[in-house]
């Protein structure tokens, strides 16, 4: 090895500390973006792949009833490659053990056996039949939610009619990636399953021999499929079409892309924090050992190293600080896409993971990891460079400092001397205080930006069970009944209050821009299912008008006043022109309600609902399950308080997990700037601190002073962090929206005191570990050392 490289080599292991804290914070870096482009690329293979093989449709549409001919007319659209019609239809399951309902949806196989789009899996077992009437194969997750094997049975109230069915098989679907049922919030596989039957029993189970009721199309390469679903709308509104829609908007895919996109979202907040931190890190410590070793340096030129050389030797300084990082941060972004891609892959129910970190990723957060150290490093070395070897022999000139108006303002308020020096300290090297506060801010606004969930999701179980919904149990009906199946229900067993609510499938328009969504209306006086506005008000849609969700609105870009044309779908093809009244803010899907009456008046009809939501006695709900199980025409049941329970334990064990994280990237950035920081001055002003301690100053008052400008500068980084964190936090909330769900900005003061203390607590932790060296300070060696 060359001279320069065993220095390279020695400063390395004199600064190992220091450079451990710059690689945790470039680590940190290097781990989220490999993380969340290896899930991100995990998610995005296996689906592509999934969908590939198992030819997952293009295009989707359900209608009332069309017949079987009409598919003639389907595959003769422009662009369509193939077509597959099917009977679907809901069903309440009686499964033994279980005292509660369960919903399955029932989904027919072609006679001819397989499907040719939305291809299932075989897990286990065999396909059901073609002429039996009692055999199903089941969805996997279903089947183990309750430990069904092949050979196994359960009862179905089909139509009316009670009939045990068999399983043959469990099976895996790409159309079901995330199995949600009507009205949940988060998939509940024991309360919801997929029951795939044969062609015929599922046409007699439902009416629809010689008919159909759902129909999936691909289309080719070079279709159209704005123009091929416009086709299939005009074909199928005849006989109740209910609209089609096109793949990006199918609910399991849309779930999949909502991920997706909060995992680019990440890789674009997080990473650049910790790149920038690690920047501003080495710029300091390299800019400090330079001071340093002026005298080194100005020999080794004296002995013939280039300019070129002593540049490269400090930039090579950096490099292995930043390799030390990139391996750090290449092992725990591994380990961490890879146990993350597998809870994905198990949550969103793919039958294989196809995991991989691409070779880009690597190359592309090493490379990044390296100009930020790079560039860190750049000013100081080229600085080191262009030094002559007789001035660098010399000491350098002392800094030249003139009383300023701040140094006037300090002196009047008579400050004892350790304050006086503390803050003259950061008066006179604002851009390093300027830095080393904007690093602390960034800490406490990561800390911000991930506690503020825990809040917003608070806010949603408020507004959303609270506020908004507070019944127990929803009624789905399979066809709209008149208002006085209310009675009815009052009269089954553990109700104590009912009330009906109306959802119609509709298509708004403003001009040009068009969005499909379910219409709610509710008969006056309800209580127990209520819209809310931003304020948690109550409000209502005044008769004739509209009220449109905040984000539904935004996108058809409509405001109060404003017109919009309601197409409604299935059997009520009638188009109305309605303003819009006002705008709520709603957290889960896109909201439009219109008033009871007026929808009644507009169809001509007599009062009709489409679900019933019911107050429970907890007491007797056993006995109301065994009624429901045998009650006509109900297509699902949804157990709400199920649902706030499962809801509020996935989010908890989810915000612990993710606070923990957060707290441990908000610490170790901290340690990374407080711990630098004081070595810094440390190592500025040992013989500073060495002649107050012979002049007989205590060791905490000499303390102070080291310790006291770096928390000065912690607590001047508070308001600006909290600042960063509102903005990382708004960013978050915007880009994690969708039509699926939105998270509101809730921002506590608890949240702001809590990412307060935090960063608080680990810079006083950082500088005491520093504090431990200046008690150790040889007081002789350090005054024979020169300025």
């Amino acid at each position: 090895m060359q001279a320069l490289d065993i220095k390279l080599m020695r400063d390395f292991r004199r600064l190992w500390a220091q450079a451990l804290a710059i690689a945790l914070v470039l680590g940190c870096g290097v781990a989220i973006f490999l993380t969340s482009f290896g899930m991100y690329n995990a998610l995005e293979d296996t689906r592509a792949a999934y969908y590939e093989r198992n030819r997952f449709a293009d295009v989707f549409s359900e209608t009332r009833r069309a017949p079987a001919p009409l598919a003639r007319e389907i595959a003769a659209i422009p662009g369509v490659a193939n077509v597959e019609t099917r009977v679907v239809g809901s069903v309440i399951l009686d499964i033994p053990g279980r005292v509660q309902t369960a919903v399955g949806r029932v989904i027919s196989l072609p006679n001819g056996g397989e499907p040719q789009l939305n291809r299932p899996i075989l897990r286990a077992g065999r396909l059901p039949a073609p002429d039996a009437t009692g055999e199903v194969a089941v969805n996997e997750p279903f089947a183990e939610a309750h430990g069904f094997a092949p050979g196994d049975s359960f009862q179905a109230n089909l139509n009316g009619r009670k009939r045990t069915l068999t399983i043959t098989g469990t099976m895996l679907s790409p159309e079901f990636i995330y199995t949600i049922g009507p009205g949940q919030m988060m998939p509940d596989n024991a309360a919801y399953g997929i029951l795939w039957m044969p062609e015929r029993a599922a046409a007699a189970a439902f009416d629809m021999t010689g008919a159909f009721n759902s129909v999936a199309l691909s289309l080719t390469r070079d279709a159209n499929a704005a123009q091929v679903i416009d086709h299939l709308d005009d074909l199928l509104d005849p006989y109740g079409g209910f609209g089609a829609y096109g793949r990006d908007t199918q609910l399991s895919n849309s779930f999949i892309d909502a991920e997706i996109a909060q995992l680019k979202n990440l890789a674009l907040v997080l990473p650049p924090v910790f790149f920038g931190i690690s920047a501003f890190l080495v710029n300091m410590v390299l800019a400090r050992i330079i001071a340093l070793e002026r005298s080194e340096i100005g020999l080794l030129k004296a002995v013939g190293y280039s300019d070129a050389e002593i540049c490269q030797h400090y930039l090579m300084l950096a490099g292995l600080v930043a390799l030390v990082g990139i391996v750090l941060g290449f092992g725990a972004g591994s380990w961490l896409a890879h146990a993350l891609a597998r809870l994905y892959a198990d949550f969103f129910d793919f039958p294989y993971l196809i995991y991989r970190v691409s070779y880009d990723a690597y190359a592309i957060s090493a490379a990044i990891a390296l100009a930020a150290a790079g560039l860190g490093a750049v000013r100081s070395a080229l600085a080191a460079a262009r030094l002559s070897p007789a001035v660098a022999m010399q000491p350098p000139a002392p800094p030249r400092f003139s009383r300023s108006l701040f140094d006037r303002a300090l002196s009047a308020l008579r400050l004892s001397q350790p304050a006086m020096m503390v803050f003259r300290s950061i008066l006179r090297w604002p851009v390093r205080a300027g830095l080393t506060t904007l690093g602390l801010a960034l800490a406490v606004a990561v800390m911000v930006a991930a506690t503020f969930t825990d809040d917003a999701l608070d806010r949603i179980m408020d507004v959303a069970f609270s506020q908004s919904n507070r019944q127990d149990t929803i009624l789905l009906f399979s066809e709209d009944r008149p208002l006085s199946v209310v009675e009815e229900i009052r009269r089954l067993p553990g109700v104590l209050a009912v009330e009906g609510q109306l959802f119609l499938a509709a298509e708004l328009r403003h001009g040009h821009l068009t969005k499909r969504v379910a219409v709610e209306s509710r008969p006056p006086g309800t209580d127990l299912s209520r819209v809310i506005d931003g304020q948690g008000r109550v409000v209502a849609p005044p008769p004739g008008t509209i009220l449109l969700a905040d984000r539904l609105a935004a996108q058809l870009n409509a405001g109060p006043g404003d017109v919009i044309e309601v197409e409604f779908l299935g059997n009520r093809q009638e188009t109305f022109r309605l303003p819009v009244a006002g705008l709520v803010t709603q957290y889960f899907g896109l909201g439009a309600y219109v008033d009871y009456d007026t929808l009644n008046t507009l169809f001509r009809q007599a009062p009709q609902i489409s679900s019933a939501n019911i107050l429970l006695d907890e007491a007797r709900e056993d006995a109301l399950h065994a009624r429901l199980k045998e009650m006509p025409g109900l297509a699902g049941t949804i157990m709400l308080t199920e649902s706030r329970r499962s809801f509020q334990d996935t989010i908890a064990e989810n915000v612990v997990i993710m606070n923990t994280i957060y707290a441990t990237i908000a610490i170790l950035i901290t340690v990374g700037v407080a711990y630098n920081g004081a070595r810094v001055q440390l190592s500025e002003r040992a013989r500073e601190l060495a002649s107050l301690r012979i002049l007989g100053f205590t060791r905490a008052e000499v303390s102070s002073i080291l310790m006291g400008e770096t928390l000065v500068l912690a607590l001047a980084a508070q308001p600006l962090g909290w600042l960063l964190g509102w903005a990382i936090a708004w960013s978050m909330t915007e880009g994690f929206t969708s039509d699926l769900y939105a998270i509101p900005l809730v921002l506590r003061p608890a949240t702001f005191a809590q990412a307060s203390l935090v960063v608080l607590g680990a810079c006083v932790g950082a500088v005491l570990l520093v504090r431990r060296r200046l008690d150790n300070l040889d007081l002789v060696a350090v005054m024979k050392t020169r300025e």
